[in-house]
């Protein structure tokens, strides 16, 4: 099937990221609670949704739920006190998220959609970031901006039904093994990310953002056209080589770029082990990335920051995500 709204999710998943953004690190950031509220907000985001998604796989209708998503985001610049908004603000992001991946696991069995619905949402955290340390923008234009995306969603968002609900996983048990893989793989990309302690970072945060934005794009459309193992051998083996040589920006955002396309397999990857409930494969997913996280929000570092511990980490993913994707991906 076709995704003829997939432009518009895309669009929309780039305003909330952006909105999320806006908040957390501008009108929030500075407060006695701001450390709970960012604690709070990433549970919210990243955890919740996998029964966010598991409700979304039972009700149906992807168009609805991240539809809801804009409507919390936009009620959370609303309300006052840091922990309320930053719940809301979180349970709206995980409300759209999920919406949006079910619309397109639904739409397509190709992995290039899913990296280019998945990738404008790194513009829209980054962009958040750089003006909420310029005052933003009025908070009238951003939440009439989430009312509207929500409006057309609801009117043009409307994907392929799900399937029957099914909590088995393909291949019955046996297939827990590969999709504890892709959960592996997931966990470890979100955590290289707190590793990427670069002397270039800081001055060059809109180029970082494009290069982890184009690696999802790029990852999925090449697997379509390679298939997903070979992808998986193109993106990690090349980008352990580049943060070895990190210092310098071009190696370094070259290794952004590559490990990054593996974040279409997984999830392409977990649908197919799970295809009776893709909002909770996707929700799992994302509940990965928050793991990965955890112990950068709590202060703890279990590796030292910098290109080796980066290029460990690609290393380590190449094997589990091999496993994850197993053999029959349709790689030519």
């Amino acid at each position: 099937m076709k995704l003829p709204a997939l432009p518009l999710y895309a669009a929309a998943h780039f305003w909330v990221d952006f909105a999320c953004a806006l908040l957390m690190l501008g009108r929030l950031e500075g407060g006695g609670d701001a450390v709970a509220a960012l604690l709070l907000y990433n549970c919210f985001a990243f955890a919740v949704q996998m029964p966010v998604g598991l409700l979304a796989d039972a009700l149906g209708g992807g168009e609805r739920f991240a539809a809801l998503g804009c409507g919390l985001t936009a009620l959370a610049w609303g309300l006052p006190g840091q922990l309320p908004a930053a719940v809301c603000a979180g349970l709206g992001n995980a409300c759209f998220h999920v919406g949006g991946g079910l619309y397109t696991l639904n739409g397509s069995e190709k992995c290039g959609p899913l990296g280019l619905f998945v990738s404008p949402g790194a513009l829209g955290i980054a962009l958040g970031g750089l003006l909420a340390a310029d005052g933003g923008l009025p908070v009238p234009a951003v939440v009439l901006v989430l009312l509207a995306l929500g409006a057309a969603l609801l009117r043009w968002g409307r994907g392929a039904p799900s399937a029957p609900l099914d909590l088995t996983p393909e291949g019955g048990a046996e297939g827990l093994f590969p999709l504890l893989c892709l959960f592996a793989v997931v966990v470890l990309r979100s955590f290289a990310g707190t590793l990427f302690a670069f002397p270039w970072k800081g001055s060059l945060p809109l180029a970082l953002a494009c290069a982890t934005a184009g690696g999802k794009a790029i990852g999925g459309l090449l697997a379509d056209r390679l298939g997903p193992r070979r992808t998986a051998w193109f993106s990690l083996l090349p980008s352990a080589a580049c943060f070895l040589l990190a210092g310098r920006a071009g190696p370094g955002l070259a290794a952004v770029c590559l490990f990054n396309m593996t974040m279409p397999l997984t999830l392409w990857g977990a649908a197919r082990r799970l295809p009776g409930v893709r909002g909770l494969a996707f929700g799992l997913l994302t509940f990965a990335l928050f793991l990965g996280v955890v112990p950068a929000l709590l202060g703890y570092a279990p590796l030292p920051a910098g290109p080796l511990s980066a290029a460990l980490a690609a290393l380590c993913s190449l094997p589990l995500l091999l496993l994850g994707l197993g053999r029959g991906d349709g790689s030519r």
